[in-house]
């Protein structure tokens, strides 16, 4: 998903990165330099405008988050799912999820998902989006009726020298690594489209209660940075609604809600493509234990409790016993197998890493000793 692109090979020739994603802290150091340091700069530095009305640099929380967090998370994010997205493709072979007479079919889904990964049109066409309708969306959110460091009056496009940099250098730096997230995001549930279309070995007695397929809700951890980035953008607009509008945070909470079932979903529903193979698989798995079943405790009925009673001494220990035990929990693993591939610790997790960077926000409405009661209160 990461290690690949003509973003990547420009990185690379900057000696901005190895072959494996090394050197990330150059990556971040430069990239988060070039978005916000000269916003400081030229807000500072700049020439003389009309008097600031509206919130000055210093104080757009908004900026300052999506440049000085976001960003950074965002960048440093790459390394660490290019080092766990690689082997959960390989676990569909190791573990003969994927069996080898299927395995061209595989192989021709890794292929498409490197093509499109390395796709040259692809990122031109991000960074088109990016200066047409990503100017123009913000065009048609920002109003400027009022001064503020990157605009004065006059229009919206009256910008100070900051606001030239801000709109059309830092704001669409941002704007591309995370529509080229979304891209990664695209490239990864289409290539688990391609291989759920593959006949899987799924075993409905897997201990994991998801046929085997359990690790996909659990690869779904690696993308909470990026998730955490998101939040801590809708976190850094709340805070900039709250402290200088005097907005009340609790008014948010239906966006806020809404914020994270929406990311949850985007990460966790797309592994739905998995259901019918799960649910085929568990169907399958009950009529075959069932009948296996049915066929065991006949056989031991006919042997043990309609032939004539058994010593005490035959039945303590007799393995017959234990199987039938064996075979009642594999059933029982069956019924209980899910037909998702994953569980509610998986979204509690990545509602929690959406959700963790909207936590300060609540020091607006109670004091820290406050605030750290009723933490302890709901945790203990």
């Amino acid at each position: 998903m990461v290690l690949g692109g003509p973003v990547f090979q420009l990185f690379r020739r900057a000696y901005l990165t190895g072959d494996h994603l090394e050197l990330m802290h150059r990556r971040i150091a430069i990239i988060t330099v070039v978005a916000w340091l000269p916003l400081l700069i030229l807000a500072t530095f700049g020439p003389p405008h009309a008097s600031i009305k509206g919130i000055s640099f210093f104080h757009d929380v908004e900026v300052h988050v999506r440049f000085l967090v976001a960003l950074p998370i965002l960048i440093g994010a790459e390394l660490l799912v290019h080092l766990r997205i690689r082997p959960v493709v390989r676990r569909f072979v190791e573990r003969r999820i994927v069996l080898p007479e299927d395995l061209p079919r595989y192989h021709v889904a890794i292929e498409s998902a490197v093509r499109l990964r390395n796709s040259i049109p692809s990122e031109v066409s991000l960074l088109l989006f990016v200066y047409t309708l990503g100017l123009w969306l913000w065009h048609s959110r920002i109003g400027l009726d009022t001064s503020t460091w990157y605009a004065m009056p006059g229009g919206r496009w009256h910008l100070t020298p900051a606001g030239y940099w801000y709109v059309f250098v830092s704001i669409p730096i941002l704007q591309f690594i995370l529509l080229r997230w979304y891209m990664r995001l695209f490239i990864w549930f289409r290539f688990l489209w391609q291989v759920s279309r593959i006949n899987l070995n799924l075993i409905p007695t897997h201990p994991d209660r998801c046929a085997g397929l359990a690790f996909l809700g659990k690869s779904a951890y690696t993308f909470g940075p990026v998730l955490f980035a998101q939040g801590a953008m809708l976190a850094g607009l709340i805070a900039s609604r709250v402290l200088y509008r005097e907005e009340n945070l609790l008014s948010f909470k239906l966006q806020i809600g809404g914020f994270i079932v929406f990311f949850v979903l985007a990460i966790l529903g797309p592994l739905l493509m998995f259901t019918p193979r799960m649910a085929s698989a568990r169907r399958k798995g009950l009529a075959d234990y069932g009948l296996l079943a049915q066929r065991y405790v006949e056989s031991f009925e006919q042997k043990w409790v309609l032939r004539d009673p058994a010593s005490s001494e035959e039945l303590l220990g007799a393995a017959d016993i234990q199987s039938l035990a064996d075979l009642g929990n594999s059933y029982a693993l069956v019924r209980d197998m899910r037909s998702v591939p994953f569980g509610l610790e998986d979204i509690t997790r990545l509602a929690a890493a959406t959700a963790a960077p909207l936590v300060p926000l609540l020091l607006t409405i109670f004091s820290p000793e406050e605030l750290i009661l009723r933490v302890i209160k709901v945790v203990f």
